[in-house]
């Protein structure tokens, strides 16, 4: 009995040596900052377990068959996209087919798809680059058969003007500070046009500010006020190279589109850039106003 007591007692010193030697290893292979700390140590293991975890899912995932994506439907062409009557009066235009001025302008009457007396719209894309200043065209003239617009010009001036809509400069002054607008033409003198400064903002983004180049500033009021009622249009290229010029309505003859028509492509012509070289014109197109293209041939400008 006393035998086994004592032999008890070894066994439990034996135990709390080999506790003390394990305390003391661990207090040697830990510190009590930086990166063999406690904490740091248990941040580490705890971030393995973490990593270890994300692997099993990926690999879980891995394994999981990847669902098959519905197959995207090709986009329709464009003239599929439009309406019922638009494709109807698609139909009419011979597709590639290059038109000349007078076979355009008969077909653009029927293909016309609106209730409404819709605008003629020619459509040239010039070989020119607008950045260039000499390049930038921009001009105005009558049409011969006019647009087929009642047009409403004010007159910026202190005298009274025979055919103006509006007149006076306290008139027109005392509608744009409320912002009202009744009028498609302003045309003022140059000694008034410094009264207008203060409306840029409102008349400029509508295209209503007076300008020289368009001729809505001139000491000859009278003729200003008759051309524009007459169906003085004005053109400028766009950043593209296109110009974009209405030339009547589908209610006009077509004798009087075509003169329209033929008025803007000589006016082009004569404005030519000397700079340009090569083609001066890359295409033309006649369409209505929601109506489709028509191809025409270069060779009309």
């Amino acid at each position: 009995m006393a035998e086994a007591k004592k032999q008890d007692e070894v066994i439990e010193d034996v135990t709390i040596e080999e506790a003390e030697v394990v305390a003391e290893a661990q207090e040697k292979t830990t510190a009590k900052a930086g990166k063999r700390s406690a904490k740091a140590l248990a941040e580490a293991e705890a971030k393995a377990e973490k990593e270890e975890r994300k692997a099993a899912k990926a690999a879980g995932e891995a394994t999981e068959e990847t669902p098959k994506k519905k197959p995207i439907k090709p986009t329709r062409p464009r003239i599929e996209r439009q309406g019922k009557k638009f494709r109807d009066a698609a139909k009419l235009v011979e597709k590639g087919k290059v038109y000349s001025l007078s076979e355009a302008i008969a077909l653009a009457g029927k293909t016309s798809p609106v209730k409404f007396d819709a605008t003629v719209e020619l459509h040239v894309r010039l070989n020119v680059d607008p950045r260039q200043a000499d390049q930038n065209l921009r001009d105005n003239l009558v049409l011969p058969a006019g647009t087929g617009k009642t047009v409403r010009v004010a007159v910026f001036a202190d005298d009274k003007v025979a055919g103006a809509d509006i007149q006076g400069v306290e008139t027109i002054t005392a509608a744009l500070e409320k912002g009202t607008i009744d009028f498609d033409v302003l045309i003022s003198t140059p000694a008034n046009m410094p009264k207008l400064g203060k409306y840029a903002r409102l008349l400029g983004p509508r295209g209503l500010m007076p300008n020289p180049k368009s001729g809505t500033v001139t000491t000859d009021i009278e003729r200003a006020v008759q051309q524009s009622k007459a169906g003085k249009v004005e053109y400028r290229v766009d950043s593209t190279g296109i110009v974009h010029v209405g030339v009547g309505k589908v209610s006009f003859k077509p004798a009087d589109l075509e003169a329209n028509a033929r008025a803007v492509l000589a006016s082009l012509k004569a404005n030519k850039p000397a700079s340009v070289k090569g083609s001066y014109v890359k295409s033309i197109y006649l369409t209505t106003s929601m109506g489709p293209s028509i191809i025409v041939a270069t060779s009309e400008l």
